[in-house]
């Protein structure tokens, strides 16, 4: 039937794993750029000045020996399998979930929604403590991971939104929260926005710029806010105009070799630990979805704005190591703004480096929305 929900288990071949090790012991590496970088480029939260070029080769190499040699696939493919995984078809595309009910049947449904280049395995520590509270869903983005590469074209945050709307009414959730990071943080409040009658709340770890120019009239504001986005950790990856403007290039680089693909997604996951970044790193390349994840950002760069602030109530986790939204900018866009928090510790993937005060956050916000 048409709105199967079947259990999914991951099973990646031995010899697919053999052929990534040798793809990586054969790789041809190159000389990098000279040493000087520029004087101007500060350190922002993980990204270090001596990384604005892109990864160093010399790191890079090591990353993809560890790769080749120690690290072990088999222990978290295992890992991931200890959670329940399913997958579905939607509007003609698969989509893989982890879908963990709490013990109290009165929780609250949460759908958690990944950034890029991370996958679903970013919330999996979260799940424990969540799941206390929340009967959770975890999906991957279509076109990321297991959800395998997208069919066609168009799959911005307003479909993705709607293929999750679709996802929590087969799971029979007729009211739930949201949440997301990243991509994430795009594609919750769209699900806001669509689902009104279904969308208790929505909770995020950024609030990106609109876009509207008057965002950027005026003095900066003080402190780390939109306009030193593109010297943050999550500008590195929003700013990458092969992604976002030539995501068919890619196809031909990270898709076609191991080493490339790390290069690009280690930058991006800059402070996470190396195991989690060669797990997600290892999804991708078994999935061979590096180029259809990097077309989510194409596509949603040219979907139409919505010229209406959100009315539903709507929370913030910022936290310190990744850009600082503006609140008056951002009630721009959200009229119910109920909760802002913001962190000295963590970065842009706080579920990993900082999930006790994530996992708090969300806890609390939907905690005082409901009591």
């Amino acid at each position: 039937m048409a709105e199967d929900i079947r259990p999914f288990r991951i099973a990646i071949p031995e010899a697919a794993v053999n052929d990534l090790r040798d793809r990586l012991d054969r790789t041809r590496w190159t000389a990098g750029p000279p040493p000087a970088e520029p004087a101007d480029r500060p350190a922002s939260g993980p990204v270090r000045p001596d990384r604005w070029y892109g990864m160093p080769p010399a790191y890079v190499r090591d990353l993809a020996e560890r790769w080749r040699d120690s690290f072990d696939w088999r222990a978290q493919e295992a890992r991931l399998n200890s959670y329940p995984q399913f997958t579905t078809v939607i509007d003609g595309q698969t989509v893989h979930f982890v879908h963990v009910r709490s013990a109290d049947p009165a929780a609250t449904p949460l759908i958690l929604t990944h950034g890029w280049p991370s996958t679903f395995v970013e919330y999996l520590d979260l799940v424990e403590p969540l799941s206390r509270d929340f009967h959770l869903v975890i999906p991957s983005i279509p076109g990321f991971g297991f959800s395998g590469r997208t069919r066609g074209k168009g799959w911005d945050a307003v479909r993705v939104a709607r293929a999750w709307a679709e996802l929590m009414r087969r799971l029979g959730y007729d009211r739930y929260g949201a949440h997301g990071n990243d991509a994430g943080s795009v594609i919750s409040p769209v699900l806001g926005r669509i689902d009104p009658e279904h969308v208790i709340a929505v909770h995020v770890n950024q609030i990106f710029p609109s876009g509207d120019p008057a965002e950027s009239q005026g003095p900066p504001p003080e402190g780390m806010g939109y306009p030193d986005l593109p010297h943050s950790s999550v500008g590195a990856a929003v700013h990458d105009g092969a992604r976002q403007e030539r995501p068919r290039v890619l196809r031909h680089g990270p898709t076609g070799s191991p080493a490339g693909q790390l290069a690009w997604i280690c930058r991006s996951l800059a402070g996470v630990d190396l195991d989690v970044v060669l797990t997600n790193a290892s999804i991708y390349w078994f999935t061979g979805t590096a180029a259809s994840a990097a077309r989510f950002h194409h596509e949603n760069d040219r979907a139409s704005a919505y010229p209406n602030p959100t009315t539903f109530p709507i929370g913030l986790a910022s936290f310190a190591h990744d850009f600082r939204p503006v609140r008056r900018l951002a009630e721009r866009d959200h009229r119910y703004i109920v909760s802002w928090h913001e962190f000295d510790r963590g970065g842009h993937w706080a579920a990993h480096d900082a999930p006790d005060l994530l996992g708090e956050d969300i806890r609390r916000f939907f905690t005082c929305l409901s009591g």
